[in-house]
């Protein structure tokens, strides 16, 4: 039923443009032009009444379409009557009712008339709507990035969700479509203006000398009957017009502003009781003091008057009854059993802050501090080929003015504070002169810092200080709390939505792999291994590829880790060594190998390290012997062992070097160069 009712729809606009081009080419007579004038004249008042009560201008979304049909349909009914006029000497009863009745039966009178309304669309409503038109469209298209930038803020803080955030979207997009599209639309309603005055002169003067060389007339005759049916054919013409271009001047100056059309104006103009208490008092003074209509202008004083007293008392009355319903709501909130479901949830990331750092968070006030949170997780999602989960950012009371807090799944795992207005300086290590300034650490790697002054800046700088301000500050220490707990964050849903974009392009890899030898949480937990010692997972093909070889095998998600890690060398190689000069690395004695592997225990639920605590105290103050070495050096701390060790190894010194990267033989490039500066030993 409704595939039948859009087809006779479409078949209804169809036969409006083909009318169109038959007026253009057949000669109508006289009665079924009347039946297309007054169909015109209709169409003209929906038009204008339709941009007047819609909400939204999407909601006219076709509307330059509606005007180019209507403009194609109006110019060939102006063909039509001219044809009519210049052959038969009329044009029907509504062009001659309108030549005659409107102009008054004078010629004189109707060309005036007729000249004030060409007067009033060129100047007023055609040039207004078509600035208007440009301007909205200009503005529009500038402010889509903003917008744009708004809707990824609000999603990334939980405001929103994805759905929202794509509706908002593509409600930016239409906007910009159909504001561009008006722009040009608005050139119609002109062009439309321009033909019909061309075509009224064209009557006017083929009328007459139709009259004077075919019809016997004198030319007085001649411009009586013919201009009278100029005059309402053009009068007939230009009104629809008229209220089409008055329709497009209504829309375009609406905007995007969702309300009702009339109560919004009435409320506008005469909602302000101050305002209608001086109207009637000037209204009545003028009425009195001067020698205008004492009645008249007393008596619509005095009715202002009273009706800014009556809009005072409704506005009493709208604010008791606001009152009493918001007092009703409250109590009625209270008495309501308390819904503790929406208590249960917590949020994966959440950054929490005094009011002292709203500013760096409020888009108003210049902060960018939400763009920064997109921004991070486009890096991180880049860097380690996971989702960061939406970061919440909310201001806190209970904190300190310039103190933010950051937790994960509820937890306060780290915290931070700031100077607004100052900057963070830190000496890199060659910088000899000092800079006064207040002493403080910086959050992120806890290193000595200063806080300076806008004026210090550019003098800190040069000498050689690193210099940041406060919204990359909170920024650094959040982007590298995330990378610290971003293996916990990584969920089973996360997973699974991994896998199924692999599934797109390899639908065999993964029906292979997953349920049926590896089920998701396995996946998980050797995905979260890698994440835990900074390793990408974004080429999740060559990981689950990997998975698919060893599974049959074990089902050991450390071992299986393991593998991974080695199929992954390349990676890893270039993340931690080189590529054209020897690398510092620290080996591990095989007496230490030998013993670590000894105290290893199978057991159902995996493999542990039972090794001695007098033992694994020595191990561990060997290896941060042989750190300090590596730092003293200026290197990074990095520890060479056998693949079958490495992860036991990594267990036992993470709890005291979480900075330590332990690899393994097998996952190191052979083009990559080592040397070795010392051995672990016990």
């Amino acid at each position: 039923m409704f595939r039948a009712r859009l087809q006779k729809t479409d078949a209804m606009v169809a036969i409006y443009i083909l009318t169109a081009f038959v007026m253009l080419i057949v000669a109508l007579p006289a009665w079924m032009l009347d039946i297309f004038m007054a169909f015109n004249i209709a169409i003209a008042f929906t038009i204008l009444f339709v941009c007047m009560f819609t909400k939204e201008v999407l909601d006219v979304s076709y509307f330059p379409t509606i005007l180019l049909f209507t403009t194609i349909f109006r110019i060939a009914m102006n063909v039509s009557s001219t044809r009519l006029i210049l052959t038969t000497g009329t044009a029907g009863n509504v062009v001659m009712t309108f030549g005659q009745f409107v102009g008054g039966g004078d010629l004189i009178v109707g060309a005036i008339i007729f000249i004030i309304l060409i007067l009033v669309q060129f100047l007023v409503i055609n040039k207004g709507s078509e600035r208007v038109a440009e301007v909205t469209a200009r503005f529009t298209l500038d402010a889509m990035p903003g917008k744009q930038m708004a809707i990824d803020a609000d999603l990334n803080t939980g405001a929103i969700d994805d759905e929202e955030a794509k509706r908002r979207r593509d409600k930016i997009q239409q906007e910009s479509s159909f504001f561009g599209a008006m722009d040009g639309a608005v050139k119609y309603v002109k062009g439309d203006a321009v033909a019909g005055l061309i075509l009224t002169a064209i009557n006017l003067i083929g009328g007459i000398a139709m009259g004077m060389l075919r019809g016997g007339m004198d030319i007085s005759g001649a411009l009586d009957n013919y201009g009278i049916l100029t005059i309402g054919d053009g009068l007939v013409s230009q009104i629809p017009s008229l209220l089409i271009s008055l329709s497009t001047g209504v829309l375009v100056t609406k905007g995007g502003k969702e309300a009702e059309f009339g109560p919004t104006i009435i409320k506008q103009l005469f909602g302000v009781p101050k305002v209608m208490y001086l109207v009637g008092g000037t209204l009545a003074f003028l009425g009195l003091v001067t020698e205008l209509n004492t009645i008249l202008f007393l008596g619509m004083g005095l009715l202002f008057i009273v009706g800014g007293r009556m809009i005072a008392g409704n506005l009493e009355m709208a604010g008791i009854e606001n009152e009493v319903e918001t007092e009703e709501a409250a109590a009625e909130e209270i008495r309501q059993p308390e819904n503790v479901n929406t208590l249960l949830q917590v949020d994966p990331i959440e950054l929490d802050f005094g009011y002292g750092i709203i500013p760096l968070a409020d888009v108003n006030q210049g902060g960018d501090l939400l763009d920064r949170v997109v921004m991070i997780r486009r890096q991180i999602a880049l860097e380690l080929g996971t989702v960061v989960p939406i970061i919440r950012l909310r201001d806190n009371i209970q904190l300190n003015p310039n103190q933010y807090i950051i937790l994960i799944k509820g937890i306060q795992v780290s915290e931070g504070e700031i100077l607004f207005d100052h900057y963070m300086a830190m000496n890199p290590g060659y910088v000899e002169e000092e800079i006064t300034g207040i002493p403080t650490f910086e959050p992120s790697f806890h290193l000595p810092a200063i806080w300076i002054t806008e004026g210090q800046r550019e003098r800190a700088e040069s000498l050689g200080y690193t210099v940041v301000d406060a919204p990359s500050i909170i920024a650094t220490h959040l982007t590298e709390t995330i990378r610290q707990y971003i293996a916990e964050l990584l969920t089973r849903q996360d997973v699974q939505n991994l896998i199924n974009n692999i599934k797109e392009s390899n639908p065999s890899l993964v029906e292979e792999l997953t349920p049926k030898l590896l089920g998701v949480g396995e996946i998980q937990k050797v995905l979260q291994n890698l994440l835990k010692e900074g390793i990408s997972i974004r080429d999740l093909l060559t990981i689950l590829e990997t998975l698919a070889d060893y599974a049959p095998t074990t089902r050991d998600t450390d071992i299986l880790t393991e593998y991974v890690r080695q199929s992954l060398k390349r990676a890893i190689s270039t993340k931690y060594f080189a590529p054209h000069e020897a690398t510092s690395v620290v080996t591990l004695d095989p007496k230490v190998e030998q013993e670590i592997m000894g105290s290893v225990k199978q057991t159902e639920t995996g493999a542990f390290l039972n090794l001695d605590p007098a033992r694994a105290k020595a191990i561990i103050d060997s290896v941060g012997n042989e750190i300090k070495k590596l730092e003293n050096l200026g290197k990074s701390p990095i520890v060479i062992t056998s693949p079958i060790v490495r992860m036991y190894f990594k267990r036992l010194t993470e709890e005291y070097y979480k900075d330590l990267v332990v690899v393994s033989y097998n996952e190191v490039e052979s083009n990559v160069e080592l040397q070795s500066v010392g051995m672990v030993t016990a």
